[in-house]
């Protein structure tokens, strides 16, 4: 009875449905996804696979500013807007203009930092993907919006399959990077044609979006009035793929490739609190609407709690099993690989958290305000690398200087949620001393006990303590 219960509660609720959908069809997507970033740092030399990486982060920085960061702003006026087929038309016809946009501001940027001919090259074929996703892009944030994104996760996991595919070929029969470049773009375009066919086709046509008029107007006024949504979209990419290109202008190509594998493993760990957000934002949006915000405390606290546990659980995880994994999928080339992604996942303690109460901040309509803390994390994530850069030039620099940011844009989170008077200072100490204790007793246990051995039981006894201490965390959480 209790597990058909739970079943039934599932289904009841959107958030629960669509996170489920997310992670289970995410998971299968980026564990194919990740065989392929493996078999293309496998079949490759180091100098090529770099040289695809700063390619294809070129193409993901103007990605990021393409969208316009118009996603959170498309599901908050969608829920309320009365002519919705024009909404969607207008957005999807302002996303194809921008990632044309975009595609030149891409070749433009390749050819002025780069000397090197395969990276323009490959930024040729792999920038046309701008296009692409920025479609991609406004399909997604609908299914976001109607709370179908078990759409979404479908398609992508097609995607995911196809990709992976080509990998197989790759491992049988050698290519050239331009050609896998080339099968990559094709991939995408086939991801697209079953988005527009399967997400809005029942919507809107190629027809009704062409008449939609967009005047610069239109799109002057939309700019304006959610620049801060802009900036926001925009800086959370680009706070980690900048420093692929100081990498890559500052350190070595080896550098290169450590830093990607590190960052392609976090975003393994960050599918969860990701594909979570994506469906708890609409419900934040609805929650603080009612005239009684004890719903949405509520519905933040519940949330928060979740999201530290996974980043924790990340985070030792990475830190006692990073050292076999690491060698064992990537080859010995990688194996000093290890020690860097353990110091990028020091970020994964807060990020979880810190998407939330993003997330909470911009269901206030405290968006300009994020925006402003973006703008200062990625600031002072700057100063502090060139900073340590002055002392020594290695990668440590950089994923020390982002979870000194993080940690610091997280506490000025929770500093403005005090005012707002979501949460209280209790809380906030209870949170910040568990983190802590538990860090570094992890690190302090490490030195005498087997890491695997630690991780198993380290969270066992944990989730024995959080069963026991049931009622201990319903009256402070």
């Amino acid at each position: 009875m209790k597990f058909s219960a739970t079943i039934f509660k599932i289904n009841e609720s959107p958030v629960l449905k669509n996170s489920i959908w997310g992670l289970a069809s995410s998971l299968t997507q980026n564990v194919l996804l990740s065989l392929f970033f493996v078999i293309v740092a496998r079949n490759y030399s180091t100098f090529d696979f770099a040289q695809f990486l700063i390619a294809n982060t070129l193409y993901q920085i103007k990605a990021a500013f393409s969208t316009l960061g118009l996603g959170q702003w498309f599901v908050r006026e969608y829920l309320i807007s009365e002519n919705k087929k024009t909404l969607i038309s207008k957005f999807l016809k302002i996303q194809f203009y921008s990632g044309n946009f975009f595609y030149l501001v891409n070749l433009a940027l390749a050819y002025s930092i780069y000397d090197g001919n395969l990276v323009r090259e490959l930024s040729i074929v792999l920038g046309i993907n701008v296009v692409f996703d920025n479609i991609i892009f406004a399909i997604k944030s609908l299914n976001i919006a109607d709370f179908e994104q078990q759409k979404t996760f479908r398609i992508l996991l097609i995607d995911a399959i196809l990709r992976f595919l080509i990998g197989v070929v790759l491992i049988f029969y050698p290519m050239p990077m331009m050609v896998l470049c080339l099968m990559i773009v094709i991939v995408r375009f086939a991801t697209l044609y079953l988005f527009i066919n399967i997400g809005v086709k029942h919507l809107v046509n190629f027809k009704t979006i062409l008449k939609t008029k967009v005047s610069y107007l239109d799109l002057k006024i939309l700019i304006t009035n959610n620049w801060s949504f802009i900036v926001i979209g925009s800086i959370s990419i680009i706070y980690w793929r900048i420093a692929s290109i100081i990498i890559s202008k500052l350190l070595t190509n080896t550098d290169v490739a450590n830093y990607e594998i590190s960052f392609k493993i976090f975003l393994l760990a960050q599918l969860v609190p990701l594909i979570l957000s994506s469906s708890v934002f609409p419900s934040l949006v609805k929650l603080f609407e009612m005239p009684d915000k004890a719903d949405f405390q509520a519905h933040y606290k519940k949330f928060y709690m979740i999201y530290l546990i996974f980043g924790l659980a990340s985070f030792t995880f990475i830190f006692s099993f990073s050292g076999l994994l690491i060698p064992f999928a990537f080859g010995s080339t990688y194996t000093e690989t290890s020690k860097y992604t353990v110091e990028m996942f020091l970020t994964m303690i807060v990020f979880p958290t810190f998407l939330l109460q993003a997330n909470v901040l911009i269901a206030m309509k405290l968006e300009k305000l994020d925006m402003i803390l973006n703008i200062i994390g990625i600031f002072m994530y700057l100063i502090l690398t060139f900073i340590g850069f002055s002392y020594t030039k290695s990668l440590s620099v950089i994923n020390y200087s982002i979870f000194i940011s993080f940690v610091v844009l997280h506490i000025i989170q929770d500093i403005i949620l005090l005012k707002s008077r979501i949460i209280d200072l209790k809380y906030s100490l209870i949170v910040y001393s568990s983190i802590s204790s538990i860090v570094l007793l992890y690190i302090f246990l490490s030195n005498t006990i087997n890491p695997y051995l630690l991780f198993s039981v380290f969270w066992l006894v944990i989730i024995i303590f959080s069963l026991s201490a049931k009622g201990i965390f319903k009256r402070n959480f």
